[in-house]
């Protein structure tokens, strides 16, 4: 019986499932069985899990499409391991995570731990630019926890895991938005251990356009309100920084139009900052160009998804119902 135990919810990924089975295959410690659940998908991969039987412990599930959380629980289900371990479909796991990460264990064993996530080098540039913008200090990295961590460390979904006595105690994960920060918090108030295993990186090809990402950080903006909701302390002020810069920008703008253009240099200044941070990062001037537009993406798609829920939720209490948010957390 394999220790870790790998949990993957595929919909629609099949090229994805691919590569995340190959660096699977690759790895140089093979303590860990992997479980992929086919989320309803349209374009099963079955198929694709079935060519690896023969070079690691995989299994294949079929379920009617719920959403990732409940495919990630039937996994759990599945599972026969100590330890779980969650990636998303569009990971490539480096030759040396298991190993790492047993290593890491063993120094210091920890009931939750997340990763960080990096870029591969044959990643597209516009994926390298929005790697950057999703982990830089600059934009969001300090609020999501990398190298310098405006708040405490919250895994995310595509490198984290933890053991099986969390999972007997917490439970799954809830059909929700931001999941996963409502998972860390849960297993936190339960008393577990959680840290950032910096060592234990995975290389994360994130979204593939410029739509794609804004529609998905601006969700991540609303969701931070669903999680105001569901626990009353956690909303920090930090979380609050990409609202502030909309609503700054704009005002930038219009005392610019109203006045003197001279009010759009802090705007262009902080372009600059992020042009800089990138290029020493990336060595391209071309991905460094890139990093700034999306980094803008990210920040307004985040900040008028925040600025949205907000209004709607809390001033107005419409959409989602308040009781039924206050009710999912008291497990009713």
């Amino acid at each position: 019986m394999a220790y870790f135990s790998v949990i993957v919810p595929v919909y629609n990924r099949r090229d994805e499932v691919d590569d995340l089975l190959r660096s699977l295959a690759a790895q140089t410690h093979k303590d860990f069985e992997v479980v992929i659940v086919e989320d309803g998908s349209t374009e099963p991969c079955e198929d694709i899990v079935a060519r690896y039987a023969g070079d690691m412990d995989v299994r294949y599930f079929y379920k009617d499409n719920e959403g990732r959380s409940i495919a990630r629980n039937h996994g759990i289900e599945h599972a026969t391991g100590d330890y779980f371990v969650f990636f998303d479909s569009d990971c490539v796991i480096p030759p040396d995570y298991f190993a790492t990460l047993t290593r890491a264990l063993q120094e210091q064993y920890v009931d939750c731990f997340g990763g960080p996530d990096a870029a591969g080098q044959d990643f597209t540039d516009l994926q390298k630019a929005i790697n950057f913008s999703m982990t830089a200090f600059l934009t969001t990295g300090g609020i999501r926890g990398g190298k310098v961590q405006l708040e405490k460390f919250v895994p995310r979904s595509f490198n984290m895991g933890y053991s099986r006595q969390v999972w007997e105690r917490v439970g799954g994960f809830r059909e929700m938005f931001s999941e996963v920060i409502d998972m860390s918090t849960r297993i936190r108030q339960a008393g577990f251990t959680i840290r950032l295993i910096r060592e234990a990186h995975v290389y994360h090809k994130r979204r593939t356009s410029l739509r794609k990402f804004a529609r998905q950080t601006h969700v991540f903006g609303m969701s931070r309100i669903t999680l105001k909701l569901l626990y009353p302390d956690s909303l920090k002020a930090v979380h609050t920084l990409p609202a502030l810069f909309v609503l700054g920008c704009l005002a930038l703008v219009l005392l610019a139009l109203l006045w003197h253009w001279w009010a759009i240099l802090p705007v262009v200044l902080y372009a600059v900052l992020l042009w800089v941070s990138a290029l020493a990062q990336t060595r391209s001037l071309k991905i460094s160009l890139m990093a700034v537009v999306t980094s803008f993406v990210q920040l307004f798609s985040y900040g008028t998804g925040f600025i949205r829920a907000y209004v709607w939720k809390i001033m107005l209490r419409h959409g989602r119902d308040v009781e039924q948010e206050i009710a999912m957390r008291k497990g009713k």
